[in-house]
C-alpha cells in the first residue's frame, strides 16, 4: 500500500544548481532542496524504522528527510523529481520486507556426490603426472 504525502508537511527551499543551465546556472535558483518532516507524518513504527534506515543521512536527528535535486534546468522539473524521489523512498520503506530464508544441511546424497566428484577429480588429476620411478 503506497503511502501518501501531506502537502502540509513538505518545505520547498530554492538554491543555485551546479548541474545544467549554461549561465543561468550563476543567475537563477533551479535546484529543489524538498524537506519531508516524517516523525510528525502518520507513519507506523515499523515503516519510519525503515525509512530511518533508507534514508540514512539524508534524515536529520529530528526525522526531517532531507532531498536536494538539481538534476534538470527548470525548478518545475527538479520539484517533481524531488516529490517522485521522496514517494519512491517511502513506497520502498512501506513494503514489507523479504521473506528470510532458513539455512538448510546438504543432503547425505548430495554430500555422497561431492566427495565422489573429488575423488574422481584427483584421480585424473593424479594420472596425468610422470609414472612413479621403479
Amino acid at each position: 500500500m503506497p503511502v501518501t504525502i501531506d502537502p502540509a508537511l513538505i518545505e520547498e527551499d530554492f538554491l543555485r544548481s551546479s548541474g545544467p543551465g549554461g549561465q543561468n546556472v550563476n543567475k537563477l535558483e533551479t535546484a529543489v532542496q524538498l524537506r519531508y518532516n516524517a516523525a510528525a507524518a502518520n507513519l507506523s513504527e515499523r515503516v519510519m524504522m525503515r525509512l530511518t534506515t533508507l534514508a540514512g543521512r539524508r534524515m536529520t536527528k529530528d526525522g526531517v528527510v532531507v532531498l536536494t535535486a538539481q538534476r534538470h534546468r527548470l525548478r518545475e522539473r527538479n520539484r517533481e523529481d524531488a516529490m517522485e524521489r521522496l514517494q519512491a523512498l517511502l513506497d520502498e520503506a512501506a513494503a514489507p520486507p523479504p521473506p528470510i530464508r532458513r539455512a538448510t544441511k546438504p543432503t547425505r546424497g548430495s554430500q555422497q556426490r561431492r566427495m565422489d566428484s573429488k575423488t574422481k577429480r584427483g584421480t585424473t588429476k593424479r594420472l596425468r603426472g610422470s609414472p612413479p620411478p621403479e
